[in-house]
């Protein structure tokens, strides 16, 4: 009898399929077996390109007189570690009573190359190949991937780019690294005091490193300028107790317009100037603040109260309704983010947690770079929400979106597009295996609630606001004031205010979190936060206000005249820059190395990031590990380190362009064209070797090693036994007053023994 055989890429997950199929299974040595069927592994991994001493003993030893190497055949060969399983699963593969194998790998590229890789080498032949594809480790899900599984040849492409990303990190890494080592490692391992140093060079790893040294520059160059803004405090009509606050800009009209004396419009360069404004526009106070140029210092909090009854009128008020949509979905990249800046893990720990999740058939497949649902999936997400009514946390939502029939509508919503997916949609909780919940470690089970809190928000209307924005005037000067309400919490009702400061944070609600179970404790992991009475202000700049002050707001008129009742001076002064942390990398290496907040400008750009979900916090990862960049892990803030900063500008001075954020992404996007069938195989090999070429051969001609040392002795002020200063994290402390707050820099001196 013909028996199927299915092939995964884990252990865990074979055995899922083998509960799914429903056979009276029989364990043999690294695979389960019945009357029907057979089911195996890999453990990740079984094959790998081979060394370059495979070709030829010579390519051992590293010399600029093999480079570059660029073999006409690429040799693959069993990784030794995992040779048993590899034996095992080649003799089931051609097993003669097997005519059918299931491909079963993790559905992307990767998932692909690892099956294609055990094929080649197994030698496989003569054999039906249908390619399993699914969102989820769910028994429905498995089951459609079974049903629905194509012929492996209709994923050829897929595997040619899955070819051509191994063959371009393998080359790039095996020259690059090679070359650089033998012109500059005597160079570094001089200046560090070591016995030698090797300058790993990596197609997507560089660049990454290229864009934390940029950045730490940025900071270190920075010269931070003060200014002072004037606010104007006014009553509102009826609330004497209540007052709002709006600042002083120089616009056309004002005797301040174009001053050389002013920081942008809204801000003076020196407190005296910003004191002058204040007593000429309430002379009634003078004799309280002296005349203009005396007695003008005021400190932060000091403020003009208005004595004389002075009254500022009301210029312009605009009143408009504001809506904020719920955001999309989460893929890989927005969930490590939001979980570096909520639990302060690194964006690695986060995919270990998400994977774990998925093995669990909590949620669907998280290495997915798609923020939507498919058209397939909405038609049926109602089971996805019906299971959640099991999830203490979520269950009043879950029950009140399936009782008002929102979901019905979802499939035309931007929450639906199977144009933006491409091999999987976004993460999104299957609402099966809660079982689980009680024993998840950790932070896991505030990962899952994260993920559980962003799907059903897209079930509830966006927040409504009223904005207002008004100016007031005194005399010739005029003040801008701009502040909301919110009118109905929609979406925050499960997601919270993001605005709302006098609730604790949904992630501080998710943290407790934690050691939640299954029966329904820390029910608040979910709960929206509720919109205080009180201002608060918003990441806008805008003030946000509770709901009982609306009606004075609307009473608010063009003309009218309201009491002053203070001018104060707000001291502020120019940012630096801010360092990546661990999220903020993901989400720039996403987008091609632009840090891009918007959802919007985000899916313009979508297609060209470097790396991709599943390779990007490992990337991370080996840059820590190899001690080019340093991970906080209290903070998930990333630095270079000397040696970082070092192969950076070896990197800088040979091979500019591998640090070039949209180069790079130009390779994945070549990639993505060859899975699609835009571009052959051969046409992206052709353009890789020239490139490695070109380089190779550019980089023998120079002799610029000298030329490193001021380079070196720059970057060095900044360490002290390879690691970051106190000086360098006061670093972009220094005021644009010469003389003020410089920063102390570390010796180098000793850095070269």
């Amino acid at each position: 009898m013909a028996k199927s055989l299915f092939i995964a890429e884990k252990p865990s997950v074979a055995q899922e399929f083998a509960k799914a199929l429903h056979e009276d299974m029989r364990r043999g040595d690294g695979y389960q077996e019945s009357d029907s069927y057979v089911v195996t592994w890999c453990v990740g991994h079984l094959v790998t390109m081979s060394y370059p001493e495979a070709y030829d003993p010579k390519y051992k030893r590293w010399s600029l007189d093999t480079l570059p190497f660029i073999p006409d055949q690429f040799l693959y060969e069993v990784i030794p570690s995992v040779k048993k399983q590899f034996t095992i699963v080649s003799h089931l593969l051609n097993r003669s009573d097997v005519d059918t194998i299931y491909v079963c790998t993790d559905s992307g590229r990767e998932g692909e190359y690892i099956y294609r890789l055990v094929e080649q080498e197994a030698k496989v032949r003569g054999k039906k190949r249908r390619r399993v594809w699914i969102d989820s480790q769910t028994e429905e899900e498995i089951h459609r991937g079974i049903e629905q599984a194509k012929d492996l040849s209709a994923y050829d492409n897929l595997a040619s780019a899955a070819y051509l990303r191994a063959k371009e990190d393998y080359l790039m890494g095996i020259n690059f690294s090679r070359l650089l080592t033998l012109k500059y490692g005597n160079a570094i391992s001089s200046y560090l005091g070591r016995n030698r140093a090797v300058v790993s060079v990596g197609r997507v790893m560089t660049c990454v490193l290229g864009m934390v040294v940029r950045r730490e520059r940025e900071i270190r160059q920075f010269v931070k300028t003060p200014f002072y803004r004037v606010v104007q405090s006014v009553e509102l009509p009826g609330q004497a107790q209540s007052s709002l606050e709006g600042e002083f800009r120089a616009v056309e009209g004002s005797d301040w317009y174009l001053s050389p004396k002013l920081y942008k419009e809204n801000g003076f360069l020196k407190r005296e100037d910003a004191a002058a404004l204040i007593v000429s526009l309430m002379p009634g106070s003078a004799q309280n603040a002296g005349t203009a140029g005396q007695r003008t210092c005021l400190t932060d909090t000091d403020v003009l109260a208005a004595t004389a009854g002075e009254t500022a009128r009301i210029d312009s008020i605009e009143k408009k309704k504001e809506k904020k949509n719920p955001p999309l979905l989460y893929n890989l990249a927005e969930l490590q983010n939001e979980c570096s800046r909520m639990f302060k893990i690194s964006p690695d720990e986060t995919l270990r947690i998400v994977q774990e999740l998925y093995e669990k058939k909590l949620v669907t497949y998280p290495r997915t770079d798609a923020r939507v649902l498919s058209t397939a999936v909405a038609k049926e997400i109602h089971k996805n929400i019906g299971g959640l009514k099991r999830f203490a946390p979520a269950a009043e939502f879950a029950e009140e979106i399936l009782s008002s029939g929102s979901y019905k509508g979802i499939a035309k919503t931007r929450y639906v597009n199977d144009k933006q997916i491409t091999d999987h949609y976004a993460i999104i909780p299957t609402g099966q295996g809660l079982n689980a919940l009680s024993a998840l470690k950790g932070h896991a089970y505030g990962v899952y609630a994260a993920i559980v809190r962003r799907f059903l928000s897209i079930f509830y209307p966006a927040a409504e606001f009223q904005k207002i924005t008004m100016v007031t005037a005194m005399g010739k000067e005029k003040f801008f004031f701009s502040f909301k309400v919110l009118l109905s919490e929609g979406y925050f009702k499960v997601a919270g205010n993001p605005n709302d400061r006098k609730k604790k944070s949904q992630s501080q609600n998710l943290a407790q979190g934690v050691s939640a179970n299954s029966d329904g404790a820390n029910t608040d992991v979910l709960s929206g936060a509720e919109n205080g009475a009180g201002g608060s202000e918003t990441d806008g700049g805008e003030t946000e206000f509770g709901a009982d002050l609306l009606e004075a707001l609307k009473g608010l008129r063009r003309g009218m005249q309201l009491p002053v009742r203070s001018l104060g001076i707000r001291e502020g002064e120019t940012s630096p820059p801010k360092r990546y942390n661990s999220g903020s990398m993901i989400l720039a290496m996403e987008n091609a190395g632009q840090l891009i907040e918007d959802e919007e400008l985000r899916a313009q750009i979508k297609g060209s990031g470097i790396g991709t979900s599943a390779t990007r916090a490992e990337i991370l990862k080996k840059l820590v590990s190899n001690e080019y960049l340093a991970l906080n892990n209290k903070t998930q803030i990333l630095t270079p380190t000397l040696q970082g900063e070092m192969v950076h500008d070896v990197v800088y001075c040979s091979i500019r362009s591998l640090l070039n954020p949209e180069l790079t992404a130009s390779w994945e996007k070549g990639l993505t064209y060859v899975a699609e069938g835009s571009i052959t195989s051969d046409e992206y090999m052709e353009k890789l070797e020239n490139f490695i070429r070109s380089r190779t051969d550019g980089v023998m001609s120079l002799r610029n090693q000298t030329a490193l040392r001021p380079m070196f002795d720059e970057a060095a002020k900044y360490y002290k036994n390879g690691k970051v200063t106190d000086a360098e994290n006061a670093a972009g402390t220094r005021k644009k007053n010469p003389g003020q707050g410089r920063v102390r820099k570390s010796s180098a001196k000793g850095q070269n023994k």
